[in-house]
């Protein structure tokens, strides 16, 4: 009986010790190795630059938050050389990840340098290769595509072979491709160089730049001609993807500043084309609108600010509203009794302007206002792999289309339309036909007005608002209805939007002053040669 109880204490024994045995990897199974942290702990910091690389290969979730500690001052080491990390509710072991008591009041920071620091920020990238989220895949893919060590290569390698998803597999193969570059092989070289090539990146052309130097007459660094060869091509890829990108960019904000001055121009396209109204105030109508978006702003800031993102909304018809009221009280007492008198109109609208100016500083101050954008025309969209289109830019063009679709559809579609185009093309004779001039004047310039605020709220957009908003737009605006013909319609969207486009091509080469300048002299050129513009307008006033 004696014998039968010792063998069964000693076989539970075992059992135990067997159990033990299993239980100890399991809780270890989320901890790092302490001989792995030890180097963080001392001075030396050839040994703490290796520790912080090993971390970067480590699968384990403790060595992020290890490496996050370090990066943000937060990893305490203590007299007896323990590491901890300080949390918002205390501290944990930096090994085991498990609470402890309290910090240690003689606890002292582990001092980084800013060698350290750019090796922690390439092991954090490593680290989060193991990250459940593909977006923080993904974000370490890009960390690691420059300056990652070589010994990260094993574990991109295998974290490429693992991934699932698409876009971070791709992200992942570029890292790889970049580490290869320095590769002993030179298959690895040629396929790196290629795979570089494609990226269209231009933050990769130091690297193949690197491959094509000559460290002494004929001796290259790279000293496999293929390679040579394959970083060439990768090179001119490059700047070819570079010049698509620019001349796309360029189309871009070139409509984007079309559409503009489009939104600034089809207001006076209207006055100047149906009463040959020389209208100098036509730029402090703009001004107008982005002041009336800031009040609308403001209001719903104070009021409704769980509607702030829908001011924008709110201010356009606030705005279209306001701006025609000041632009047909304008035509009632002042320019009514100016029709056929260019120069007095001129003057008298010029002296309006500068009422209208000194009147919002009274109001509003003589220091520019801000007004931000909503939340949904924050941002942008990045496309082909580096250009980026802010939303704010796309949101206008997309306006300025609904407004030429909106006094496209009133000039052709309404009675209104129907009188206005009747007065541009024979004013006596749609007089002697009962049309009521004099009205359809009031009208036609409030429209012109109103659409010229909708302008200030595109423009109140795209920068600060100020009682000199309106100034810079004025002769941009006669410009576009010179061009495209006065009282046309389609010539103005098409003279806008062309120099819009041309302005923004001739500026990266000449400057934004002499793209200006040139611009203009081109308009006299052409004006000299067809005075009615792209469009001429047809009936008896054209005869």
């Amino acid at each position: 009986m004696r014998c039968s109880a010792f063998f069964i204490r000693f076989l539970l024994g075992l059992v135990l010790v067997w159990m033990s045995g299993l239980w100890v990897p399991a809780a270890s199974a989320t901890g790092l190795d302490p001989a792995l942290l030890a180097p963080l702990a001392g001075d030396d910091t050839d040994a703490k630059l290796e520790a912080i690389t090993r971390l970067g290969t480590e699968a384990s979730p403790q060595a992020t938050v290890v490496l996050d500690a370090l990066a943000n001052d937060r990893l305490y080491v203590t007299p007896g050389a323990q590491l901890l990390v300080e949390t918002s509710s205390g501290a944990v072991d930096a090994i085991t990840g498990e609470p402890v008591s309290a910090m240690p009041a003689q606890a002292e920071t582990v001092s980084v340098n800013n060698r350290l620091r750019r090796a922690i920020a390439a092991a954090l990238s490593a680290a989060r290769l193991h990250a459940a989220d593909p977006a923080q895949r993904l974000a370490a893919a890009r960390g690691l595509q420059r300056g990652a060590d070589a010994a990260v290569l094993p574990t991109l390698e295998k974290a490429l072979a693992d991934e699932q998803n698409a876009e971070v597999k791709a992200a992942l193969a570029i890292a790889v491709a970049a580490l290869h570059l320095k590769s002993d092989t030179a298959s690895l070289r040629i396929q790196a160089a290629e795979t570089l090539g494609n990226t269209g990146n231009a933050a990769f052309r130091p690297v193949l730049q690197a491959v094509l130097q000559q460290e002494a007459q004929g001796v290259y660094a790279e000293p496999d001609a293929e390679v040579r060869a394959a970083a060439t091509t990768a090179l001119h890829r490059i700047e070819r993807h570079l010049s698509m990108l620019e001349w796309i960019g360029n189309l871009f904000y070139g409509v984007s500043l079309g559409s503009v001055l489009l939104l600034a121009a089809l207001g006076l396209a209207i006055t100047f084309g149906l009463m040959g109204v020389i209208n100098m105030a036509h730029g402090e109508l703009l001004m107008i609108g982005a002041y009336v978006t800031y009040a609308v702003q403001a209001l719903f800031r104070s009021w409704f600010p769980q509607w702030l993102d829908a001011y924008v909304i709110a201010a356009m018809p606030v705005a279209f509203v306001v701006t025609a009221l000041v632009g047909m009280a304008l035509e009632r007492t002042v320019i009514r009794w100016l029709y056929g008198r260019p120069l007095e109109t001129l003057l008298a609208t010029w002296g309006i302007s500068l009422m209208l100016m000194q009147a919002v500083r009274t109001l509003f101050g003589a220091q520019n206002v801000e007004v931000s954008n909503p939340s949904w025309m924050s941002g942008g969209v990045t496309v082909l792999g580096g250009l980026v289109l802010s939303y704010n830019r796309i949101a206008i063009i997309i306006f300025a289309i609904l407004v030429v679709a909106f006094v496209w559809t009133l000039l052709n579609h309404t009675r209104l339309g129907l009188f206005v185009r009747a007065i541009t093309q024979n004013r006596r004779m749609a007089d002697c036909v009962g049309v009521p001039t004099g009205r359809v004047d009031m009208l036609a310039f409030g429209l012109g007005a109103g659409i010229a605020g909708l302008a200030g709220v595109a423009l109140s957009q795209l920068g600060n608002v100020g009682p000199d908003l309106g100034r810079g737009y004025i002769v941009d605006s006669f410009m576009v209805v010179v061009l495209g013909g006065v009282g046309q319609l389609a010539g103005t969207v098409v003279a806008a939007l062309g120099l819009g486009a041309v302005t923004k091509f001739l500026e990266p080469y000449s400057g934004a002053v002499m793209a200006k300048i040139v611009i203009l002299v081109l308009i006299v050129l052409f004006v000299q040669k067809r005075p009615q513009g792209l469009f001429a307008p047809r009936g008896r006033s054209a005869d």
